[in-house]
């Protein structure tokens, strides 16, 4: 007997034992009835079995058996993507996911030899099969990461906005402690507060900046007129007070108005310093140099310092990456890895870009913003 109609002849036997197997996938198949547990089970057999019927060449059997049949534009999901979905909102994680797929082809391979006996099961059948069940499995395992994904950038976008009130709380209390003046111990107690409270809340919304990208939002902005050489003069003033040892310069030629969210691009200069302060010598000066030409204006922020290596370079401002070639840096400050790539998302929401370029003599990150974003 052919595999397909064995398959559609004896469903019920194969969804007992597929059910069977299920059921012990525990904490998440606990408490599921027997149609839970066979979730689209039976349509995932249909599927394989038509596969099986169903002419192809040689070259679509190895794609499918490498997971990459064709998708048509406009398809419905597959009954192996919706089961994914149903597993990993039920609990189930991706090794049981994959379990389920493993026993299914032990069982229906079994189940048919025994069949076919005494005589010798078609061998195109079990080579069909296992590319169909590989295709499936494909299939359910790249539906259930990504909503494995959304959830977790769901739930931790939601941790950071509710974490925000309290956050805010404690760094108001410890201002107020500060200017009530009531001794040097409670003003030291306190400062202390109102510092860790900033460098949480800067952490809190890296975090939240790096959600709204994983979820396809961007970075959100609200632009309206500015000089932009004022607002970045502003934020190093700022970045001077908080590091005083550090000699941060800022030249400016030309016309530099335009729209631009200022909060934004100040934290993307800010970014840019920090890690040129945090990567650079020591005792050389950070300098920015900004310039107004045309329709657009650039600056570079210039650090002395190592060279950053080719394989660093690569993957520069992508996400979680701290100071990869810098093996000895003290990450005691509580770096996420964000603020390159959140960067580069800032700069990408005005239309921009930054490029890095790193050599033995220094380190440059150059920014390329549109004076607006239309033009």
């Amino acid at each position: 007997m052919r595999l397909a109609d064995f398959i559609v002849r004896d469903m019920e036997t194969i969804l007992v034992q597929w059910e069977t197997f299920a059921a012990t996938l525990l904490p998440a198949a606990g408490d599921m009835k027997s149609l839970a547990l066979r979730d689209h089970a039976q349509q995932i057999l249909h599927a394989v079995a038509k596969d099986l019927s169903t002419a192809q060449t040689r070259k679509a059997q190895a794609e499918k058996s490498m997971g990459r049949a064709p998708i048509l534009i406009g398809a419905p999901e597959t009954a192996a993507q919706t089961h994914a979905l149903v597993r990993a909102r039920g609990g189930f994680d991706i090794n049981q996911l994959a379990a389920e797929y493993r026993a299914l082809r032990a069982s229906v391979l079994r189940l048919w030899m025994d069949e076919c006996q005494p005589e010798v099961p078609h061998p195109d059948d079990v080579v069909r099969f296992n590319e169909a069940i590989d295709q499936a499995l494909a299939e359910s395992v790249g539906f259930f990461s990504a909503q494995v994904d959304q959830a977790r950038n769901l739930l931790l976008g939601m941790l950071g906005h509710d974490m925000r009130s309290p956050l805010q709380t404690i760094v108001l209390t410890a201002q107020y402690l500060a200017a009530l003046n009531a001794g040097e111990q409670v003003s030291v107690a306190a400062s202390r507060l109102i510092r860790s409270g900033a460098r949480m809340q800067a952490l809190l919304n890296d975090m939240l900046d790096f959600n709204r990208t994983r979820l396809g939002l961007g970075i959100n902005i609200a632009p309206i007129e500015g000089d932009l050489a004022t607002l970045l003069a502003d934020e190093l003033d700022q970045l001077r007070a908080a590091h005083p040892d550090c000699q941060i310069h800022l030249e400016v030629e030309g016309d530099c108005r335009g729209l631009w969210d200022g909060r934004r691009l100040q934290q993307l200069l800010g970014n840019l310093v920090l890690n040129a302060i945090k990567y650079g010598t020591p005792d050389a000066p950070v300098r920015v140099a900004m310039t107004g030409e045309g329709r657009q204006v650039r600056f570079e922020v210039r650090n002395q310092g190592p060279a950053i290596d080719r394989t660093t370079m690569q993957r520069i401002f992508d996400p979680l990456q701290r100071g990869l070639n810098q093996q000895g840096s003290n990450n005691a400050d509580g770096n996420l890895g964000l603020g390159l790539y959140i960067a580069r998302e800032i700069a990408k929401a005005h239309g921009g870009e930054i490029e890095a370029q790193s050599d033995d003599a220094e380190t440059v990150f150059a920014v390329h913003l549109p004076r607006r974003m239309w033009l």
